[in-house]
């Protein structure tokens, strides 16, 4: 594959074929089916949310507690179920 192929994914939270992300993000069996099944844009929103729940929460990455709670999060959030949210968080408008 070169580089100006784009891989494509049928992903998980958008429900539809989206480009995937370029490389595996985390090592292990989660972090390869993130790349199998999960969009390049649906792991950027991710990130954003995950980053405004860490900061949010004030959650120690170094707790074992802290990362298994962000990693229920990011399934619920692949799937499309509910998560918690940042609390006051208000998303930006376009337009």
């Amino acid at each position: 594959m070169s580089d100006t192929d784009v891989r494509m994914v049928f992903c998980r939270r958008f429900k539809k074929d989206l480009p995937g992300l370029s490389k595996i993000p985390f090592p292990g069996p989660k972090g390869q089916d993130v790349f199998d099944n999960i969009s390049q844009q649906a792991w950027m929103d991710w990130l954003e949310h995950q980053t405004r729940i860490i900061n949010e929460q004030q959650l120690n990455m170094m707790d074992m507690t802290s990362r298994k709670y962000l990693q229920e999060q990011m399934a619920k959030y692949f799937a499309g179920e509910a998560v918690d949210q940042a609390e006051g968080f208000v998303p930006p408008t376009t337009g």
